[in-house]
């Protein structure tokens, strides 16, 4: 199982957690119709009871264990520290605006990307988003440390930057339309990131 990129993994653990959902409330129906029953459940009744809820307990812990690997930047961050990115950004923010390196940054498929942003004054978030407000990635920009984003950019798409903390009213109007633009991607997938292709 692998998934390229946040909107499939979102897919996949939105299914799997509606089904978890429903099989927690059925245990809260079944303990509630037990509560109006004058006499209590016998004990041949709570070995099933109590096997429905390890197996509820095995089946939550294992989804993450067995999961946790699909998430498409987790690899990344535990070698993070042998990769070496193709392309390094740097980008600053002071005064709640963000100095670009260039008027959109261009993107190649597949290339390992940092992110390299510093501010000057307040805590500020760096964060991509699709033309349809999903959001690629996000960091949270502290001044006077180091904060740097490693990506892989899997599909083509054009991204818009925004702030994703709060530094204020004037943080509200931290915009940056189609900042991040990748191509060259075979796999098209216009509607998941954005429209391009």
């Amino acid at each position: 199982m692998s998934f390229s990129n946040s909107i499939e993994l979102l897919q996949f653990h939105w299914m799997a957690y509606t089904i978890y959902s429903f099989m927690i409330i059925s245990v809260i129906a079944w303990f509630a119709y037990n509560l109006t029953k004058k006499e209590k459940a016998k004990a041949v009744v709570r070995i099933p009871f109590y096997t429905y809820m390890a197996f509820l307990v095995a089946g939550g812990v294992g989804h993450h264990i067995f999961t946790y690997n699909t998430v498409p930047w987790v690899s990344e961050d535990l070698t993070r520290h042998e990769i070496t990115p193709d392309k390094t950004y740097h980008i600053s923010i002071a005064k709640h605006h963000y100095s670009m390196p260039k008027e959109k940054i261009l993107i190649a498929c597949g290339e390992k990307v940092m992110f390299d942003v510093v501010s000057s004054d307040l805590t500020y978030g760096f964060g991509l988003f699709r033309k349809d407000g999903s959001m690629v990635t996000q960091m949270q920009v502290n001044p006077g440390s180091k904060n740097d984003l490693l990506w892989t950019f899997n599909h083509n798409g054009v991204f818009d930057l925004m702030s994703t903390e709060y530094s204020g009213p004037a943080g509200n109007a931290m915009f940056v339309p189609d900042a991040v633009e990748v191509r060259g991607c075979q796999r098209k997938v216009a509607m998941l990131e954005g429209g391009a292709k």
